[in-house]
C-alpha cells in the first residue's frame, strides 16, 4: 500500500467525522463476540505484515493488526499508515461536544480499503466498555464514540491508536495470500502497535522475521 493520503483527504476526513466512531455492532459480520476467544489456528492477535514481493500496492509495506480471524474470514486494522493529526477538541466539536477546555491532539491513521468512512480505536487492554473486543488480552479494540469522550477526558486507555477503514479478507483468501508469499505474520508486540516511530514499523517487523529464519 502506498501512503494513500487521497484517500482521507481534509475534505473526506471532515465528512466522516461527522459521526466519528460508529458503534461496533455495525460491523457485526465483521467483528467477533466481545468476549468470544479466537479459534484455533487463528491468526488474530498476530501480526500481519506485508513481504517484499507484496504485489497489491494499497498494502506495500504494510503491518495489519489481526482482529478476527476464522471461517469465515479475516479482519484486520493497519497499524503504520498516519494521515494527519487533528486535535482532540475538533474531534469532540463533530460529535456536537464543544468543551474548549480539551487539550492535545491525536493522529489517525487509515486502517484499511474497506469501509473507510468507519472508525476504530485499537489500545491497551486497560481500558473496558461493553462494545469493546478484547484481541489478546493485550490489545483491544473499541468503535463507540464513547472512548473519545474518555480519551479527551484522561480517563481512556493508557495506549491508544485511532484508524478509518479496516483490511478484510473473504473464507480461505488470506490464506491463499500466505501460501503466495505476499504475507508473514509475527507475535503481536505492543511496542510496534502503538511506541514504535510508525516508518520503522514495517522494516522492524521484518527484521524479526529475518531473525526468526
Amino acid at each position: 500500500m502506498t501512503v494513500e493520503t487521497n484517500l482521507f483527504s481534509l475534505m473526506r476526513l471532515a465528512s466522516l467525522l461527522a459521526a466519528v466512531l460508529v458503534p461496533a455492532t455495525l460491523l457485526h459480520a465483521a467483528l467477533p463476540a466481545p468476549d468470544a476467544p479466537p479459534p484455533r489456528g487463528s491468526l488474530a492477535g498476530q501480526l500481519l505484515v506485508a513481504s517484499p514481493s507484496m504485489s497489491d500496492p494499497r498494502f506495500y509495506q504494510t503491518v495489519v493488526l489481526m482482529v478476527r480471524h476464522d471461517h469465515n474470514g479475516a479482519f484486520g486494522i493497519a497499524i503504520n499508515r498516519p494521515v494527519q493529526e487533528r486535535s482532540l477538541a475538533s474531534l469532540l466539536t463533530a460529535m456536537g461536544d464543544n468543551d474548549s477546555t480539551v487539550e492535545g491532539s491525536v493522529r489517525i491513521f487509515a486502517g484499511g480499503p474497506v469501509q473507510p468512512e468507519i472508525g476504530f480505536v485499537l489500545h491497551s487492554a486497560d481500558y473496558l466498555r461493553p462494545a469493546t473486543v478484547s484481541i489478546d488480552g493485550h490489545v483491544a479494540m473499541t468503535a463507540s464514540r464513547e472512548i473519545l469522550r474518555d480519551i479527551a477526558n484522561k480517563h481512556g486507555p493508557e495506549k491508544f491508536l485511532i484508524a478509518f477503514g479496516y483490511a478484510g479478507w473473504a473464507p480461505t483468501q488470506l490464506e491463499g495470500e500466505l501460501a503466495q508469499g505476499f504475507w508473514f505474520t509475527t507475535p503481536q508486540d505492543a511496542r510496534l502497535v502503538f511506541d514504535l516511530d510508525r516508518d520503522k514499523v514495517w522494516d522492524d517487523a521484518v527484521k524479526r522475521r529475518t531473525q526468526d529464519l
